[in-house]
């Protein structure tokens, strides 16, 4: 079989997350898998298996998801790719398909993952990026939210901001940098890292929040990733600010 690689865009604003759960088809794996298996008449039974490089979760978006695909076509991969974009819904797209070394793997190979992240601080109401935004509608100190994140860079155990209590992999990341831009209108946290947890990069938002806030002290992350305690970490925030932005490989 012929192994491809593909680059999607999604709002997930409706879906419950990327990976496919028995009890619903609404996931974006889901939508991804049924098409391609109805591409070369297979059966439900024996789906298309679609592999995402990141996971993402309930309401998150994507600008450059990339997913890895084996199947036996005539089609050309752009071919494959109009035909996603013919019957997906229209807050999903492929904006490429390409064929890609037999041993590629979109989530094992990955190197880099960049997530972005946007808080709204000003007061009006911002309809064309409500869903993309967390409406947080205060001052935040971005001077001291920057000193903390001096801290979370490296690689560390980050199980102090993983949502999976029951985790019993490695909790180990590496997390190249953490970058604040403000404007007049939000603030914009970008995590770039090897590898996330579930709801890490929301986790580590919701802590520099109330860093911003005055509530924690920005010196405090350290004492914080030693502790690897969730519950003394700050609050998750929204998913809809969450857009996992570009995936890179070596």
């Amino acid at each position: 079989m012929t192994n491809y690689r593909m680059i999607v865009q999604y709002d997930g604003t409706r879906y419950n997350g990327w990976q496919k759960q028995g009890d619903t088809d609404n996931t974006i794996q889901q939508k991804l898998e049924t098409i391609l298996t109805r591409m070369i008449d297979g059966s439900p039974e024996s789906p298309v298996d679609v592999h995402g490089a990141g996971r993402t979760d309930a309401g998150v978006h994507a600008r450059g998801q990339v997913a890895q695909f084996r199947l036996e076509t005539d089609k050309t991969p752009d071919e494959i790719r109009d035909y996603l974009n013919e019957y997906l819904p229209d807050d999903i797209g492929v904006t490429s398909v390409a064929v890609a070394a037999p041993r590629f793997h979109s989530r094992f190979n990955a190197s880099q993952k960049t997530y972005l992240y946007r808080i709204c601080k000003d007061k009006s109401y911002h309809v064309f990026d409500r869903k993309y935004l967390y409406e947080y509608r205060g001052s935040l100190d971005t001077a001291a939210m920057k000193v903390a994140t001096i801290q979370l860079r490296g690689e560390h155990d980050f199980r102090s901001f993983c949502g999976n209590p029951r985790m019993r992999k490695s909790t180990v990341r590496k997390l190249y940098a953490i970058h604040i831009i403000e404007t007049p209108d939000e603030i914009d946290l970008e995590f770039i890292g090897e590898g996330f947890l579930q709801y890490m990069v929301r986790i580590l938002v919701g802590t520099l929040i109330e860093v911003g806030e005055g509530k924690r002290d920005p010196f405090s992350m350290k004492e914080l990733l030693e502790a690897k305690d969730r519950n003394l970490a700050g609050p998750t925030a929204p998913a809809r600010g969450l857009t996992l932005m570009e995936v890179k490989y070596n």
